[in-house]
């Protein structure tokens, strides 16, 4: 499922219609306001079962919409900038297979080059808790059963880009902590890999302004879920020693 979709959807379409596993759905959630996409997405009609949607803005927004025509027994949330390995549907379908008592995995991020992206991944695998879900997921790289979608419900429409809130960011995390509460088992691998670019640096009032968005969004998912004072603590001194050690 691709929310939010503009002009990167090339190399994704690309990618999928290269995965060695076939079986799947393709949702495509657009928030442009004219037909940019339709030309592009006919030549990959016929390739891979597509929907074509519409939505205002917002990232949860986008996602809910999608949830809604999905009808695949696995969900991924990929955006329009990351791409797959050509096996990587095979391996997440195989892992589920294997493990029926999981009812989600992630992966990590990496550029294609080996090179991590979107944060330290941890280099051993093992199970999801409420303390480590913040560094072991993001969207990209989240695959739920549909059991846990329909248990978890809709993804919190106050959180995420676009949402209209101070809120810019947490909206995955919020919504695997709702599965997590609700008795979920959801595993990490590091094997797992979703290729993403490397966000280039960015300066001025504008980025200040989406750091201070992504901020107050993991603050309102903290509070949210009551995360005591030695966890936001912890969360915020070990990125400051990181700066330090490094500066």
């Amino acid at each position: 499922m691709y929310p939010g979709a503009g002009g990167g959807i090339r190399a994704p379409a690309g990618f999928l219609a290269s995965q060695s596993y076939t079986n799947f759905e393709v949702i495509l959630v657009d928030q442009n306001i004219d037909g940019r996409l339709d030309s592009l997405l006919a030549a990959y009609a016929s390739c891979f079962a597509l929907r074509h949607l519409h939505s205002a803005p917002g990232l949860s927004r986008s996602r809910n919409l999608g949830l809604s025509y999905a009808t695949g027994e696995i969900i991924a949330f990929p955006d329009d900038d990351c791409w797959y390995p050509d096996d990587l549907l095979a391996q997440v379908a195989e892992f589920f297979d294997d493990h029926a008592l999981v009812g989600g995995l992630s992966g990590r991020a990496t550029d294609g080059r080996g090179k991590n992206v979107a944060g330290r991944w941890d280099r051993q695998a093992g199970l999801l808790t409420l303390e480590n879900v913040w560094s072991r997921a993001i969207s990209i790289t989240i695959f739920l059963r549909r059991a846990v979608v329909t248990r978890v419900g809709p993804f919190d429409e106050t959180l995420g880009v676009g949402a209209g809130t101070p809120f810019g960011s947490g909206e995955e995390t919020e919504y695997l902590i709702r599965a997590l509460k609700a008795g979920t088992a959801l595993f990490y691998s590091p094997r797992y890999v979703v290729y993403h670019p490397e966000p280039a640096a960015e300066y001025g009032d504008w980025a200040v302004a989406r750091a201070m968005g992504y901020g107050l969004g993991m603050g309102r998912v903290l509070s949210m879920h009551g995360y005591g004072v030695g966890f936001v603590l912890k969360s915020l001194i070990r990125p400051l020693g990181g700066s330090l050690l490094f500066s």
